[in-house]
């Protein structure tokens, strides 16, 4: 990176910055309902290369989106504008520039350049991994002194108020407070957060990309976020509740009926049901009871397959395919869906059967190849050592 980086931005000190993607264990579009999540940071992640300049210019390059003569994209900070008009990569850093100078920071400009290892449009959060590290890098070239939890904060409110995607927070969090060998339970409600050991000896997290990308702006996952706030509206003219993931799974079936359209009925017991099942497979985990996670994560397929519809055939088919398979603890679409990824809690020894058997039958079934990534857990997004 150092050579391209010189090459763009001239002779340089620069320093060296990482942020990491993330994987939902389970607690799937909980996030934006007050819920609860559980992800884990990976070592599958963005790199960057930073250096500050004396004016307040913006240049940004991509050794993953551009091409041709090694030209960055560049903007002054005051021409940044409080929506995004320009339709590339440069939104999710832009966009935290533009919340940072909103909120009243002061800094100057930068050279950055951007290369990662995650899967375009896989579901392990690109967007959010470039997003916290953007923000980290200005934090750390200008001594903002921005904490982890804030920058999770402003990074979300990036992507909502200027790429214009309704996310929730979970994202965001977990690559801006991740932790090697935990995972993090959040209450997205709240901000309330606690780590749960993942070290997991005989068993290895395998994520496997479908390669059908999805696009969560273009899909159909603003139109959920609806259907959940139509369901809140009418469950709260007969209980005073905040967010759907006030309720139990039993309040839920009491106050179904004032639910008038019976999809958003659908969208909302996968919310509560969902909250429930990632309570349970965060004490499930700390108390090692491993078979009993799993079968949580497999219930989460099926719910985001038949309530929240958010699943497509060959990520079904990738999650049927594991369930059958021995030494698979479990296994469930991750991220926003409308494709992506699962993931997989698989036995050590089984692994390679796994990628071999799912392999061959996904691409017999689908015309399609999939994408095996067996992970490893890491730290938040900031300046290397």
């Amino acid at each position: 990176m150092q050579n391209i980086f010189n090459k763009i931005f001239g002779t340089s000190q620069a320093q060296k910055f990482f942020s990491p993607g993330r994987v939902n264990l389970i607690g799937e579009h909980t996030d934006h309902e007050g819920g609860f999540v559980f992800p884990c940071a990976i070592n599958l992640g963005i790199s960057a290369l930073a250096q500050p300049r004396t004016d307040d210019t913006i240049r940004l390059y991509s050794m993953n989106f551009d091409e041709g003569a090694f030209t960055p994209f560049e903007i002054k900070i005051d021409e940044i504008k409080s929506k995004s008009e320009i339709r590339t990569w440069v939104n999710y850093p832009l966009g935290v520039v533009n919340v940072l100078k909103n909120h009243g920071y002061k800094f100057g400009g930068a050279d950055i350049l951007y290369n990662g290892n995650l899967p375009g449009g896989a579901g392990l959060s690109s967007s959010a991994a470039i997003e916290v590290l953007t923000g980290k890098i200005f934090s750390e070239l200008y001594k903002l002194n921005i904490d982890g939890v804030k920058m999770a904060r402003f990074s979300q409110e990036a992507e909502n108020n200027f790429v214009g995607m309704n996310c929730g927070i979970m994202d965001q969090f977990a690559v801006s407070m991740g932790k090697k060998n935990c995972a993090v339970l959040l209450n997205c409600s709240t901000l309330e957060y606690s780590y749960a050991p993942l070290e997991l000896e005989n068993f290895k997290i395998v994520i496997t990309n479908s390669n059908v990308p999805h696009s969560l702006a273009g899909s159909e996952y603003n139109l959920r976020r609806q259907q959940c706030e139509a369901a809140l509206a009418d469950i709260k003219t007969k209980k005073e509740i905040s967010c759907l993931c006030d309720l139990t799974p039993n309040e839920l079936d009491e106050f179904s009926f004032s639910i008038a359209d019976p999809v958003n009925l659908k969208r909302a017991r996968h919310a509560v049901s969902e909250n429930a099942r990632a309570i349970r497979a965060s004490e499930a985990l700390k108390a090692g009871d491993l078979n009993l996670f799993g079968r949580l994560m497999n219930a989460s397929h099926v719910s985001l397959r038949d309530d929240y519809q958010v699943t497509v055939p060959e990520l079904d088919i990738l999650a049927s395919l594991a369930w059958k398979l021995d030494g698979v603890v479990g296994s469930r679409m991750t991220g926003g869906g409308f494709g992506g990824c699962t993931v997989s809690i698989v036995e050590n020894n089984s692994v390679e059967n796994f990628k071999n058997s799912i392999g061959a039958d996904y691409e017999r079934l689908t015309g399609r190849k999939a994408d095996f990534y067996v992970i490893e857990t890491s730290d938040g997004a900031g300046k290397c050592k």
